[in-house]
């Protein structure tokens, strides 16, 4: 794999990862879903920042994005156990994922493929007066399924990003390296071997 075709893979995949994040954006922010929304906010930046280091020649911006993709791995792989209701987390507590500022739940729960939205009358006294109480039916995917396969996916981008990142540092840097090491000959004033006449001065004598 050469180091031009690495760069360019690099670039691929930050621009596949912000559309993916955009278009995750969009739907959290219509489920009201507050901390993902503040995660794919951060994650933007920083793509944009790593892309940005890689067009440039900026292995620390680009070491940067490395170090965030893992921590994107972690937050994404938390949704999934989430959603999956791995361990103790359960996705009925979904006030975890709106920072307890709504009862908000995933857009894909009631605009799922397929699903069927059916409003209960009259409302149980527990619920809040300007919320609906709704049935959801029908659906060919669950909404829980739709989160996780968004999570899958930034996941497999990630790590793609996270091993391209990698390989186009070590390349900058040996670039670098090689540079300085060229460069150091002229920082001590090398010069060449010169080359001396051969050619021997007689005595000139001149008479009167």
């Amino acid at each position: 794999m050469g180091y031009c075709s690495g760069r360019c893979t690099l670039i691929s995949v930050c621009g596949m990862q912000l559309v993916c994040v955009l278009e995750r954006q969009i739907f959290d922010f219509l489920g009201y879903q507050w901390a993902p929304i503040l995660a794919n906010f951060v994650h933007i930046i920083i793509v944009i920042l790593g892309l940005f280091g890689t067009i440039q020649y900026r292995p620390r911006y680009i070491t940067g994005y490395a170090v965030w993709l893992v921590l994107w791995v972690t937050w994404n792989v938390f949704v999934i156990c989430f959603y999956l209701e791995a361990g103790d987390l359960s996705k009925e507590t979904d006030l975890l994922l709106t920072f307890n500022i709504s009862m908000h739940r995933s857009w894909w729960m009631e605009n799922g493929p397929g699903c069927m939205v059916t409003s209960v009358t009259p409302a149980p006294d527990w619920a809040p007066e300007d919320h609906r109480y709704i049935t959801v039916s029908g659906c060919l995917l669950e909404y829980q399924y739709v989160e996780v396969a968004h999570s899958a996916l930034q996941i497999a981008l990630a790590l793609a990003g996270f091993v391209y990142a990698c390989y186009v540092v070590k390349c900058i840097t040996e670039e670098e390296d090689s540079f300085d090491f060229i460069g150091g000959f002229d920082s001590y004033g090398y010069q060449g071997p010169q080359k001396t006449s051969h050619l021997q001065l007689q005595p000139m004598y001149m008479s009167k």
